[in-house]
């Protein structure tokens, strides 16, 4: 049986992915920072161990790894969501984002290289649409993001090299507990205007955002297939709004778009 790690299994996409890998014949290392949060469905099953994590502190992943003899995949779902501008936060907010979204990615990945090495498996990290077009009022949540596009899309090539295989997915809105975020009202001063029309166009949105098990699923069909893609979007209206990036040179129609949303 293969193995399988997920990282931010308490709840939405990462305990979704974890009950569809073990379902799929997986065996699944379900993570989280609060094992007392585990949810029921997880200790239902017998291919499913919960070890606690914290991303943002390499003795807490090396200590989940730990007695591992094989590892075939690493699903980095980890993550937090982040309202805010760069007037009205500090900077060191802005770092404790990246810590999560982007470091925290990038420990799990170091130390599960060596057992994914031996095991020639792969790396799928959950970034977002905001991984490819930056929003307002979520620059540090998109930087990260970016970062790890970024990065995943540097590392590809060179973990092929060994064996590896890395992919990214982005899905886009999601109706799961991660969205709370979006409900909060940061202190933003002069620019509370334009974050409460943001808010409500982003209300829209998640009014008829796709399910965590639907966002799962192409995370666990990249577990086993064949040929992996790198980039995979979860939803018809992912693609949509990450191809009118890919396909804008100039960057005039994602600043058009995104400049509406705020107007």
């Amino acid at each position: 049986m293969k193995t399988v790690l997920v990282t931010g299994t308490s709840t939405g996409i990462g305990l979704a992915t974890a009950l569809a890998a073990a379902d799929a014949g997986w065996r699944v290392i379900a993570t989280m920072r609060d094992t007392g949060k585990a949810a029921p469905e997880l200790k239902e099953r017998a291919n499913v161990e919960v070890r606690r994590l914290d991303v943002t502190d390499p003795a807490s992943v090396e200590a989940c790894l730990a007695g591992l003899e094989r590892l075939d995949a690493v699903v980095n779902n980890a993550g937090a969501g982040h309202l805010g501008t760069l007037e009205q936060e500090s900077v060191d907010e802005v770092r404790k984002v990246m810590e999560v979204n982007f470091f925290g990615v990038l420990n799990v990945t170091k130390a599960a290289l060596p057992l994914l090495r031996a095991s020639k498996g792969r790396v799928v990290t959950v970034t977002s649409v905001g991984g490819v077009v930056g929003q307002p009022f979520n620059e540090a949540y998109c930087a990260a993001k970016f970062a790890v596009e970024g990065y995943m899309e540097s590392l590809a090539p060179v973990a092929a090299t060994a064996g590896v295989r890395v992919s990214v997915v982005e899905p886009g809105a999601v109706a799961s507990e991660f969205v709370s975020n979006v409900d909060a009202m940061p202190e933003v001063g002069p620019y509370a205007p334009a974050l409460a029309n943001y808010l409500a166009r982003a209300r829209e949105a998640f009014a008829s955002a796709q399910t965590s098990e639907q966002a799962a699923a192409p995370i666990v069909a990249l577990l086993d297939a064949e040929r992996p893609a790198f980039r995979v979007q979860t939803s018809e209206a992912a693609r949509a709004f990450t191809g009118l990036k890919l396909a804008d040179g100039d960057g005039s129609a994602v600043q058009g778009l995104t400049a509406g949303w705020i107007a």
